[in-house]
């Protein structure tokens, strides 16, 4: 059914429609400065939150690795008091 529809559609309105683009390249807009530095200010913004997001979760992975070890030291105080 699809390739019925398709078939329906003639080329001649598919290759105006291209017709209608302005004048300026595509991509110009991305490579003009202004767009430029704001996309590198957002790329900026993301790679030092998702940096932060990191430091953060490795600072509770420390921290949950310190308990354990000064539960693990005091169990090992207990075995060698007992000997």
């Amino acid at each position: 059914m699809l390739t019925v529809i398709a078939r329906r559609v003639p080329i001649t309105r598919l290759v105006l429609s291209r017709g209608y683009t302005s004048s300026v390249r595509e991509g110009s807009v991305a490579q003009s400065k202004g767009f430029s530095k704001k996309e590198k200010a957002h790329e900026d913004e993301y790679a030092r939150k998702h940096e932060a997001e990191l430091l953060r979760k490795l600072k509770a992975e420390i921290e949950a690795k310190k308990e354990e070890l000064a539960r693990l030291q005091e169990k090992h105080d207990e075995v060698n008091s007992k000997q």
